[in-house]
């Protein structure tokens, strides 16, 4: 997701400046899981470590990389599971990430009113690097969707002399609770877990 910005005035935030302004100004130690979800936020705005972090302008390549791979998701999902794109994953107290696409199982998934997901109903989370967001979608992120316990972890890099999609592939380590990585994927992206999968990276070229 996108980089850390300043944001424009949130009438509804309930931290206000010394002098009356309206900036969202966070707590001393940062906001919690549930006072982020009641602040009037810009789109696709994160939290992570208490910090709100907001999205900057995308290049076309992160749009039709997420076009591309959910598509692939979709055909061969399973009856039990749903492939969603940018929704909020909560991982603890402080953190509410919102990956680029996420599997979730269909019992969590919920109504039409639903705003977010629990880790624990999470099966895989995809990142597409952004150059502003490099560090958060290489480091910080799988680390925290590793702690939290989700099995699955795609980190998806422009790469090559077309710009196509690199898609590196994790599983999780259930016992020291981190990723390890189980393959890089240039031209075709064909997996077995977390179900059967067969995507043709080089078909961005079409899109």
């Amino acid at each position: 997701m996108g980089g850390t910005m300043t944001a424009e005035a949130l009438p509804e935030s309930p931290h206000r400046q010394s002098d009356g302004s309206k900036w969202p100004v966070p707590p001393a130690d940062g906001y919690t899981v549930d006072e982020f979800f009641t602040l009037d936020l810009p789109p696709h705005t994160e939290l992570i470590d208490g910090s709100l972090v907001f999205v900057s302008p995308q290049r076309k390549f992160h749009t039709l990389a997420m076009y591309l791979l959910e598509q692939g998701l979709r055909v061969h999902v399973p009856g039990g599971l749903r492939v969603r794109r940018e929704m909020a994953v909560v991982l603890g107290k402080r953190n509410a990430p919102e990956p680029d696409l996420l599997v979730v199982t269909a019992a969590a998934d919920g109504d039409q009113r639903t705003t977010r997901y629990q880790a624990a109903d999470v099966l895989l989370a995809v990142e597409v690097v952004s150059p502003d967001s490099e560090d958060r979608d290489r480091d910080t992120k799988p680390h925290k969707y590793a702690a939290a316990g989700i099995q699955h972890f795609w980190l998806v890099e422009m790469a090559g002399e077309n710009d196509r999609p690199m898609v590196i592939t994790y599983e999780l380590d259930p016992v020291n609770k981190t990723y390890i990585s189980t393959g890089v994927h240039h031209d075709r992206l064909k997996l077995s877990a977390p179900y059967d999968i067969d995507i043709d990276l080089t078909a961005i070229d079409e899109l």
